[in-house]
This record gives C-alpha cells, structure tokens and sequence, in this order.
C-alpha cells in the first residue's frame, strides 16, 4: 500500500471519528436542552395541609419553583384566630361571648360585610346570626345538644343579621346572646385568602382548594383551563364520584348540600342546613348547590344561601342576580337526578353521570 493512500485512509478516518462525536455531542445538548425546557414549562408545584377542621390543596405553576408552603401555613393560621369558632379565643369567639369587639385582624370586616350583602340580596336566607340554632341542632363545635324541651321560637329571637351592627373598627350586639358562625363563608374567604397571597407572588396561574371549596386562575400545566368536579349527591357515594366537570375561568367556586353532613334522629333525617327564618334543618328536593362567582367568599355564601331557599326559589335568585351562575341537582318525585344551569355556565359544563 502507498504512503499517500494510507495516510488517506487514516484521514479519513480520524475525520469519521470526529464526525461522530460532534453528532453525539450535538444529541446530548439538543436533549438536555429539552429537558431543561420541560421542566421550565411545567414548573408545576402542588401543597396540601390541613385548615379550618379539614384540608388544602394548592396547584400552582412557577418557573422559580418556589414553595410558598410555610407563607400559605402562617396567613392560615391567623386567619383562624380571627374567624374559627372552635378557637375560644379567636377574634369571632371573643365576640360571641360578650357584646362587641374591636378588630384586630384584617378578616371580620370583610366577612360581615360580605355577610351583609348576601344576606339582603337572599332576603335573609344566608344569616351567620343562625349560630345557635346550628348549635341546638347538633352542627356546632360541641355536637350534638338538641333536646326535647328546645324553645325553637325563643331561638329564633337571636337570629337576624339586622341585629349585628359594625363598621371598619368594631363590631357590635344589639341584642344580648346574638352569637355569629360564619362556617358557610369563612372557608371561601380562606381560598380568596390565599388566592391574594399567590396574586402578590406573581403567579398567574393556579388552583387553591379548601374543603371543596375553589378558585381557579390561568391555565393548568397543559395550558387548559382548571377543570373541577361536581359530586354525586348521595350519601353513599365516595368522595371521588363525580357527577360533572365545571372548567373554571378565573371564577371561585363552592358547592353546598345535605347529602353527606346530617344525622337520623327518631327515624327522621337532620340535615345541616337550618332555615333562618322557621329555626328548623330545611327539607325539600334540592340536593346540591352549586355556585359560581368572582371570589370564592361570595360563591360559598350564595351556595348556603341557595340549599335554604330550595329548587324553584334558588332558579328565581339566578334570574335575578348577574353576579353568580349556578348549576343545581335536584330529585323529582320518583328520586330521579334533575339539573338545572345557568346559561352562562352552560358551556363550561360537562356531565360525567345522568
């Protein structure tokens, strides 16, 4: 073989070689680089915890992958001071054992004002002052208390938000006893609560959940929007069936009903929601409440209000109202599943059981 022909050859095949490893070189980069790029569009971060005698979960998206975890813990915690009535020396404990109190936490303005619209706009049907009768009835921090011997009537002189009066420093009784519970509202306010503290972050999208209660911003990590389930209201149901899927769009939204929280007393069901304005648990076909609004506080407070007004009332209140959308399951008279939606909600909706 000539000297010019192998040294041809061992050229060319140093030149193959270096070929080679600039290719594979080149692959490694390209897939790293794609990893790299995954992780920065996902940057999904989810956080659960316990709150308000049940539990949170928080999905958020963040290129920083940062964990606010011990921030949403601590804002939690005083929250509760201020609004729980199993804290006996919460803000709102304080108050339910004398006649007024002067705020020092930013969350009892906020809820009695809230408190105040819905309850005007529901012509009392949500009402915080039902507390004792919640109570009586066995729905309260202490359990179970109803007895024979319950003045229902004498109650009921204690309920009527009209008897609460406060501004922006206090909050006071003008009747002796009135004792307030705002557990069909503070947990929306908890989730509008911690929805702040991400909007103050700067994430733009996420999904925070208390006790079932939501509120829903941006995009999921596949850039849909934040779908949600709707429950089977049957008491026999696991926590996991659902009956239909809302996708939420930048909307809070609570959902209310009797199927799960009630107890049989003489053979007669006892169901969590007690009517304002007759002292005693409410009893007629709607079986689940549904409400969407702009924070999740005004959605958990029209969804209590709607499970006391019952099926045909809550349908008058969505005519009348702009500020929520609802979707309701009912039964008919031979215990069939009926629904009724708003038309604003209509194409968000989907039904996964008929």
């Amino acid at each position: 073989m000539r000297p010019n022909t192998r040294k041809n050859i061992v050229y060319s095949l140093i030149l193959l070689a270096m070929v080679i490893l600039v290719y594979t070189w080149r692959n490694q980069k390209q897939s790293e680089q794609e990893e790299d790029q995954q992780v920065e569009v996902s940057g999904k971060l989810t956080l659960s915890g316990k709150t308000m005698g049940t539990t949170y979960n928080i999905t958020y998206l963040d290129e920083d992958g940062r964990d606010f975890q011990p921030s949403i813990d601590s804002i939690l915690v005083v929250f509760n001071q201020s609004l729980s009535t199993y804290i006996p020396d919460s803000e709102l404990s304080q108050f339910n054992q004398k006649d007024t109190l002067d705020f020092n936490l930013p969350y009892f303005p906020a809820v009695l004002q809230a408190s105040k619209d819905v309850n005007q706009k529901t012509s009392g049907a949500f009402d915080p002052t039902v507390g004792p009768l919640v109570n009586i009835w066995g729905f309260g921090p202490t359990g179970p208390e109803l007895k024979d011997s319950v003045d229902i009537q004498n109650l009921l002189q204690l309920v009527g938000f009209d008897k609460v009066d406060f501004d922006s420093k206090q909050v006071r009784k003008k009747v002796p006893g009135i004792y307030l519970d705002f557990s069909s509202i503070a947990k929306g306010y908890g989730v509008d609560v911690v929805a702040r503290l991400l909007d103050q972050k700067g994430i733009s999208n996420y999904l925070v959940e208390i006790g079932g209660e939501l509120v829903a911003k941006g995009v999921n990590e596949n850039g849909e929007l934040w779908k949600v389930g709707v429950n089977r209201p049957d008491e026999t149901a696991s926590a996991s069936d659902l009956y239909s899927i809302i996708a939420l769009q930048d909307k809070g939204m609570a959902t209310s009903g009797n199927y799960r929280n009630f107890y049989v007393r003489d053979s007669i069901k006892i169901s969590h929601t007690i009517n304002p304005a007759t002292g005693y648990p409410v009893a007629h076909n709607l079986l689940s409440a549904t409400v969407i609004a702009n924070d999740c506080m005004t959605a958990d407070a029209y969804a209590t209000a709607l499970m006391v007004m019952g099926t045909q009332k809550a349908i008058e209140l969505d005519s009348a109202l702009d500020e929520i959308q609802i979707f309701l399951i009912y039964s008919d008279e031979s215990g069939t599943y009926k629904t009724f939606a708003s038309e604003e909600l209509k194409p968000f909706l989907s039904f996964l059981q008929e």
